[in-house]
This record gives structure tokens, C-alpha cells and sequence, in this order.
């Protein structure tokens, strides 16, 4: 007869009692591969956090009769993606209009466009729509302005059209006259009101914050417009969802036209799928007390909620393309000759102030800064956050064209910098766009990653979608086959759209990567983009994404 020894039941008695203190996993994913885990290959969830992180077979401590138990087959669980900059509310609504134009069309090539949209719409009030080349409407060879093609087709009915950037609208004269635009009228902080340079009269043509105000105008005339924006938000959300992404910083939350209020309902509803960075949009052509007073009243950083609002959208300046983007040395080519080194939305000293103030009621901004002009006026402006002793996560934004004096300055000042290289003219790195606006040695030095990458500095990846291509992937692919401008492999790539971004948006205790205590949150793809070739890595598929626990995609449904 067999002896136990009283160590031996000692310690069968303890695993027992282990066992039963040990709260059982709601969710029990087994037969996996696990970035940043090669030797587990289960991951056990409990109220929506990461409970286990190991071997299936110690895995089955977490493991009862009630225990969803979800084989993958091999699949490969990543963290979710984290956007950093994604304009989701906008991307797939249709309450910004489903007038569409022709990217490649001339000017008179537009008209046929122009026309299919007046037939298609048969209300009277605001028209809105998108799509066409700035290039192709202000070409020198146009025999007649934008204004006057535009108002051939549209005589009475107010119209305006969105450049794809966002950055210029075509507009008619009846929204001008509603807008209160006439030739004699000032421009607004942060905008542009184009003439013709031969006669000065309007041409139709709006930069920046000129452009918003008008499409803020168009947007609250919706009618249903509460329905369609809600609608439009779910949408985007299911197609994010659908691309892994689990956690997204919100482009700018246009807060006076009811989106704040959208996004509380579809919190209410219990229909978000990703958790959001809501980022309130600062209005340059508008005073700071009632901004601030309105930000006081929303602000929240539970990191509990889906919601979080402790980040705003600020923008530095415009975009290369317009020639409003700030520079350090003036534009060799401009549509602007009065602004030969591009505009500022918000002044460099404005910005300071700004930057004191939200920290004084707990927010932190994203910063939209692409010329080397405007990049060095934000460090300056989180600079003196700094010495001011604010310690909140500070991001500039597309950081296109950056100064070799200013690359170090990311680290040293804490400050992410955020890329969007989802398009394929950035893996081609074909900037002859660029050089006739500032030249072959400015346009060869746009979007170098491994510049601030090689400083240690927190650098990270976004889609601006639907500027660019939605899929992380794509952008992970992209930043590696840059080359010599991008990142130096795909880990560097991953953390990039993962731990990186969480850091960025003051969550990386939350989420972001796959440790015990933090949230639940995955994309599953079918195969390990660790071990594929850049050129596949875009093309992996995306077998499910899990929120908080919670499958919110998958591809099988």
C-alpha cells in the first residue's frame, strides 16, 4: 500500500484551496500564438480584463462549466490597435454629403459631376459633398474661376464641397452670401478667403478655417441631423472595428455641431466598439473663456469609460498642398503670395496661453503641426508647458517636414510624434508634389520616422482615415518599406499602433499590450505579421477583435 506523505498532501491541499480562491474566467482563448509571449499559448479574461497569460494547461485553474472556451486554431492575438488619429465620426457618414466629385477631373471636367449632383438631390437647403484636386481648380490655363463653373450649375442653392484633405472647400455665391464672405470681408484667424489675382474678386475657393465655417454653417442646417450623424458614427465604427482597431484618438470633436452629444448617445446605447479619446476642437476664430468654460463641463479621464475627454484637437497650421502649412523658409510656388510662410490657426503665443489653460481644468492636446515652422512653434508652446510644470501627454501630429535642429526636442520635451503613411505615394516616397511648393532638399526630408525614431523619442503610427487607408496594417507594412525614412522592423512598427499610442493617449496602464490587470483588448489576425514580408504583412487577415472581452468583430459573422 502506497504512502502519502504529509508534504504531498500539504501541498494537493493547497492547489485545492488555490484552485477555489481563483476567480474563473469568463473567457478562456486557448490554441493561440501571442505577440510578446512565445511560450504561452492561452489567454484567460475575466470582466474584461487579462486574468492569465500562459500555458493551456495551467490555464485550466481559470476554467469552470460557465467558461467560454474559444479555440483559435492557431490564430494569432495581437494587441488591439489603437488609432491615434482617426476622423471616425466623419469617415463613413453621409451626413457630410453624398455629392461626389472627380479627384483627376479639371475644372471644366467637374461640371458633368456638378450637374449629377444637382439631379440626384432634390432638397433646396445646403448641398455638401467632397473630392477634387485643388491643382486641377486653380490651374492658371481655367478660362473662368471655380466660382463662376460652381455657379453656372448652382444659381441659388448654397454648395460647398470638400477638398479630401479637409483643408479647402469649393463654395458657391449663394453660401457666400449666407456666410457673410464678400471680397471686402477680413479673414478669420486660421483662414483663407482666395480672389482671383487678376480681377480680386472671390474665386471660390476657402482654406482652413475660412472653409470650416462654412461647412459648420451647411452641417447644422441637416435636417435629421442628430439620425444621420448617428448613423455615420456607427458605421465608421464598424469598419474600424473590422480592421482590429480596439481603442481610437478621435481626429476633433466638432462640439458645436451636436457630435459631443451623438457620442454620449451611442455610449448610452451600449454601441460603441472601440474605446474613444474624444478631442474637443479648439476654434482658432473663437475667444478662450466660453471654449474653456464648455471643455470644464465635459471633461473626464475615468479610464474605466469608453469615453475618455482629456485630450483636445489644436491645430498649428494648414497643409503643404495649400500652402498653409507654416514653414521656417517661404514657399518657392504658393497660392498665397500675402502668407509666403503659410498660416497659423493658432498663434505661437496664443498657443502658450492655451496650453496653460487646459492644463489648468485637465486636458492635454494633440497638436496638428505639419511645417517645420509649425513644429517648431508647438515644441516651443509644450516647452513652456513644462516649465510651467505640466507633466500630460503632448502630441504633435503629421509632422511632415521637421528641422534638424528640432528632432531631438521630441525626447527631451516628452512629446509623441504621430505619422500617417497609410498611402502609397509615401512608400514610393514621391514628393515631386512637394518640390515645386518648397523644393527638391525640403520635399526629400517630408516624413523621415527614423529621424525622431533614432532619439528614442515615443514615436507612433495613425490612419487619419479617410485621408488615408483605414488598415493599421497598411500603415505597419508602409513604415517598414520606407526604408531608409521609416521604421527599422515590425516590432518597432507594432508597438508604433499599439503601446506607443496608449502612451500618447495617457492609457498605457489600460491598454496597449498584453499583460495581466490590463484590458481585454485584441486583434486576432490569421497569421503572425512578425514573420512575414512587408509586402504581405497588408494583406493579413483579421479573424476577430475583442473589446474589454467582448467580440466586436468577426469575420466569420
Amino acid at each position: 500500500m502506497n504512502r502519502i506523505s504529509p508534504l504531498t498532501l500539504i501541498a494537493s491541499l493547497m492547489m485545492s484551496l488555490n484552485a477555489l480562491a481563483v476567480e474563473k474566467a469568463d473567457i478562456l482563448l486557448t490554441n493561440a500564438k501571442i505577440y510578446g509571449h512565445d511560450n504561452a499559448d492561452a489567454i484567460a479574461i475575466h470582466d474584461g480584463s487579462i486574468q492569465f497569460v500562459g500555458k493551456a494547461a495551467e490555464a485550466k485553474l481559470y476554467r469552470n462549466k460557465n467558461t467560454e472556451v474559444i479555440d483559435l486554431e492557431q490564430a494569432y492575438v495581437m494587441p488591439g490597435f489603437i488609432d491615434n488619429h482617426n476622423h471616425v465620426f466623419e469617415a463613413a457618414s453621409e451626413a457630410g454629403g453624398n455629392c461626389e466629385l472627380s479627384m483627376d477631373a479639371s475644372l471644366d471636367g467637374q461640371i458633368p459631376y456638378l450637374k449629377a449632383c444637382s439631379r440626384n438631390s432634390k432638397s433646396t437647403g445646403w448641398l455638401m459633398g467632397y473630392g477634387f484636386s485643388l491643382e486641377s481648380l486653380l490651374n492658371e490655363d481655367n478660362h473662368q474661376t471655380p466660382l463662376e463653373v460652381i455657379d453656372r450649375v448652382f444659381p441659388a442653392r448654397p454648395v460647398v464641397l470638400m477638398e479630401q484633405t479637409s483643408h479647402s472647400m469649393w463654395v458657391n455665391s449663394a453660401a457666400l452670401e449666407l456666410a457673410g464672405i464678400t471680397k471686402a470681408t477680413p479673414e478669420p484667424q486660421g483662414g483663407k478667403i482666395l480672389k482671383d489675382p487678376d480681377s480680386g474678386e472671390l474665386n471660390g475657393i476657402l482654406f482652413d478655417n475660412a472653409g470650416d465655417i462654412v461647412m459648420e454653417m451647411a452641417w447644422n442646417s441637416l435636417e435629421g441631423q442628430f439620425e444621420q450623424s448617428y448613423t455615420g458614427l456607427l458605421a465608421g465604427l464598424e469598419e474600424s472595428a473590422a480592421y482590429g482597431i480596439t481603442t481610437i484618438g478621435d481626429g476633433r470633436l466638432y462640439w458645436k455641431r451636436g457630435w459631443y452629444e451623438v457620442w454620449k448617445q451611442a455610449e448610452k446605447d451600449g454601441n460603441l466598439t472601440a474605446r474613444v479619446s474624444l478631442r474637443p476642437w479648439i476654434y482658432p476664430a473663437d475667444s478662450m473663456a466660453p471654449q474653456l468654460a464648455f471643455l470644464k463641463t465635459i471633461q473626464s479621464s475615468d479610464t474605466s469609460s469608453l469615453l475618455l475627454i482629456d485630450q483636445v484637437k489644436m491645430y498649428s497650421d494648414g497643409i503643404t498642398i495649400n500652402g498653409t502649412a507654416k514653414t521656417l523658409a517661404p514657399y518657392l510656388e504658393t497660392y498665397l503670395p500675402d502668407e509666403p510662410y503659410g498660416i497659423n490657426y493658432i498663434p505661437p503665443s496664443q498657443m502658450k496661453t492655451w496650453l496653460d489653460a487646459l492644463d489648468n481644468v485637465g486636458y492635454s492636446a494633440h497638436i496638428h503641426a505639419i511645417g517645420d515652422g509649425a513644429v517648431r512653434e508647438s515644441l516651443n508652446a509644450v516647452e513652456h508647458a513644462r516649465l510651467n510644470g505640466s507633466t500630460k501627454p503632448y502630441t504633435l501630429t503629421h509632422v511632415e517636414l521637421v528641422d534638424p535642429q528640432d528632432v531631438n526636442r521630441f525626447a527631451k520635451l516628452n512629446v509623441t510624434a504621430d505619422f500617417q503613411v497609410g498611402s502609397n505615394y509615401v512608400v514610393e516616397q514621391d514628393h515631386s508634389w512637394a518640390k515645386l511648393f518648397l523644393g527638391a532638399k525640403r520635399a526629400h526630408a517630408l516624413m523621415n520616422l527614423k529621424a525622431i525614431f533614432a532619439t528614442g523619442a515615443n514615436l507612433t503610427l495613425s490612419s487619419d482615415w479617410n485621408v488615408h487607408e483605414l488598415n493599421p496594417l497598411v500603415g505597419i507594412a508602409n513604415s517598414i518599406r520606407m526604408g531608409d525614412s521609416g521604421l527599422p522592423n515590425v516590432k518597432a512598427a507594432i508597438d508604433a499602433y499599439t503601446i506607443n499610442a496608449a502612451v500618447s493617449l495617457g492609457i498605457e496602464d489600460v491598454t496597449g499590450s498584453i499583460e495581466v490587470g490590463k484590458s481585454a483588448d485584441f486583434a486576432i489576425l490569421g497569421q503572425d505579421i512578425t514573420r512575414l514580408s512587408p509586402d504581405n504583412i497588408a494583406d493579413t487577415e483579421i479573424l476577430m477583435t475583442v473589446l474589454q472581452g467582448r467580440i466586436v468583430f468577426d469575420a466569420e459573422e
